[in-house]
């Protein structure tokens, strides 16, 4: 299991390899029981030419071996782990790593993901005040994104009610995006989880967010989506939802 997950940290870090690379590489890899020679999982995993020039240029380079030194020191679970959730390895590319702080049991517990605007109104508010603290005394987990707007709330309802819930970022565990939700970042990781799949440092590029937005949905039983644009983020999660059920 050391090398398998040896070899998931070192190809989630990987700069220059697409999400659908990276799951083709994974699964060639578990198929064959080959961890350690990429020139062949790159022969026989149908990986995109960019995603192959990178992995012959950047796979054995000083900059990786150092992320993986740095971010191999944090908590991490990998998706051969027994813990790692059945509903997230269903969703499309699942995440192969997950850095994480808090509570990992959270994971295995009857969940809601609440997505939506950055730009609440009073009535995004009130109908979120309404729906999610029955949901909480029933001890259902809140799953969103840290977000300004609809998913800062719900993450503030949660702990104001003293639930449980799971902060799912777009940048690295050391990170805080935006700069203003430190603190509320800070009180999800003590009283409930925090999750990425970016190492360490990584900023809070744009591309990262619809990303995200896949682990949410396959975290959640249920999605719950408050005053969304009608082309937004949201709605994606909502769709990647729908697709896994």
């Amino acid at each position: 299991m050391l090398q398998v997950r040896d070899f998931l940290l070192r190809l989630s870090l990987c700069r220059g390899v697409g999400l659908v690379s990276k799951y083709r590489l994974w699964e060639c890899a578990q198929q064959t029981r080959c961890f350690n020679n990429i020139d062949y999982l790159i022969d026989h995993a149908n990986v995109s030419l960019r995603s192959a020039t990178a992995l012959k240029n950047n796979w054995g380079s000083a900059e990786l071996d150092d992320a993986v030194a740095a971010n191999g020191q944090i908590a991490f679970i990998t998706i051969a782990d027994p813990l790692y959730p059945l509903g997230l390895k269903e969703t499309y590319c699942p995440p192969l790593v997950l850095f994480y702080r808090g509570n990992l049991g959270l994971l295995h517990q009857p969940s809601i993901g609440v997505v939506g605007t950055r730009q609440i109104t009073n009535y995004g508010q009130s109908a979120l005040r309404g729906l999610l603290p029955p949901l909480i005394k029933r001890q259902i987990v809140i799953v969103s994104g840290l977000a300004q707007g609809v998913d800062g709330f719900s993450h503030e309802l949660a702990l104001k009610y003293r639930g449980q819930t799971i902060g799912v970022i777009g940048c690295g565990i050391d990170q805080a995006y935006p700069k203003s939700h430190y603190s509320l970042q800070e009180e999800v990781a003590k009283c409930g989880l925090l999750l990425s799949e970016y190492g360490l440092g990584e900023p809070p590029l744009p591309y990262h967010f619809p990303e995200r937005n896949r682990i949410i949905a396959g975290l959640s039983e249920v999605v719950l989506v408050v005053e969304a644009k009608k082309r937004s983020g949201s709605l994606i999660t909502a769709n990647i939802a729908l697709y896994i059920a």
